[in-house]
């Protein structure tokens, strides 16, 4: 019975050794796999901007009837490879695509207010400042938190001082400058402050103006001095039928030039937040990258892994990951 029952716990371990090094393996395996085909997501987002870049409508804008903007909800990886050029492609026993779905938004950051806007020159931007005092307003925020952040926005954007004598050091280091919203904790931002902003800013590597054909009612109406929040409804409501091809179909929209202005806001984005999401089994893996589209190219600025999760109904447009036709 001794004999019997050390062979059992053997057998036992053993098979527990082996069933361990299967699941690892499995994981392993849908990691790799679900990188893979989110870094190709990625790069057909890129060719789509790319693409965008190339072949404007005639009126170099970026709107929301572009393909860009196209919705991509959950939908199964496998009727996107299933077929290539109208024929049936063979199954790839190595790739399991039966179990993976795959979503995508792509986000137009020029709709949203650059938090880095705030500083200029070395100094708080008075424009942008009071652009985000009213935002601050309408949330409900202390102005207390908004003239930290500008303040910080500015120390760090300054350039590095040397202090007398020489020495080389730094009396007072600047704040490290966040990459993204969420970072913002870094300067003592409350999280509550945080997720309230989260819809309405950005922050991006340069000072950008606001796109009028993309960006929210709440948005178009603080980045604008003297717009009332029934204007902003109207130029929404106006650009759906036909965007504006430029700052000046907006003011004669209004009858007014109040607050839309060159310097304040465009008809077009260089900024595009990719967001992407891979249901693969029971994993989910989610990823976004920041691109900035240029004529003729769409470069990656920062990818991250494990982002929010994906809204493929909201934003301010999602890419479309179908294959293109066949010519």
């Amino acid at each position: 019975m001794l004999t019997v029952t050390l062979v059992a716990s053997f057998a036992a371990a053993a098979l527990w050794q082996q069933w361990r090094a299967v699941e690892v393996e499995t994981a392993e395996r849908a990691r790799i796999q679900s990188a893979w085909v989110l870094a190709g997501a990625l790069d057909w987002s890129r060719l789509i901007l790319r693409e965008d870049s190339l072949a404007r409508s005639g009126d170099g804008t970026d709107n929301l009837t572009e393909p860009w903007a196209v919705p991509l909800a959950e939908a199964r990886l496998s009727t996107f490879l299933a077929a290539q050029r109208g024929v049936a492609q063979a199954p790839d026993a190595s790739t399991d695509t039966t179990d993976a779905f795959l979503s995508g938004q792509i986000t137009d950051q020029q709709a949203l207010l650059n938090l880095r806007n705030l500083a200029q020159s070395g100094q708080v931007d008075a424009v942008a400042l009071r652009q985000f005092a009213r935002l601050f307003e309408y949330l409900g925020l202390p102005p207390a938190q908004l003239d930290a952040i500008a303040r910080q926005m500015v120390q760090a954007l300054a350039e590095p001082a040397t202090p007398a004598g020489g020495s080389g050091g730094s009396a007072s280091p600047a704040p490290l400058l966040p990459q993204r919203v969420e970072q913002l904790g870094w300067w003592g931002v409350p999280v509550a402050t945080v997720a309230a902003l989260a819809p309405y800013v950005t922050l991006l590597p340069m000072r950008t103006k606001v796109n009028l054909n993309t960006a929210d009612p709440v948005v178009l109406w603080a980045s604008a001095d003297g717009l009332s929040m029934a204007q902003a409804q109207q130029l929404v409501q106006a650009r759906a039928a036909r965007h504006f091809t430029g700052e000046a179909d907006a003011t004669r929209l209004l009858g007014t030039a109040d607050g839309i202005a060159a310097a304040t806001h465009t008809v077009s984005s260089q900024y595009f937040l990719v967001h992407g999401q891979l249901r693969l089994g029971g994993a989910v893996v989610r990823e976004r990258s920041l691109v900035h589209k240029q004529q003729g190219e769409a470069r990656t600025l920062w990818r991250e892994r494990g982002a929010p999760p994906v809204d493929a109904g909201g934003g301010a447009g999602t890419y479309n990951a179908a294959p293109p036709p066949a010519p």
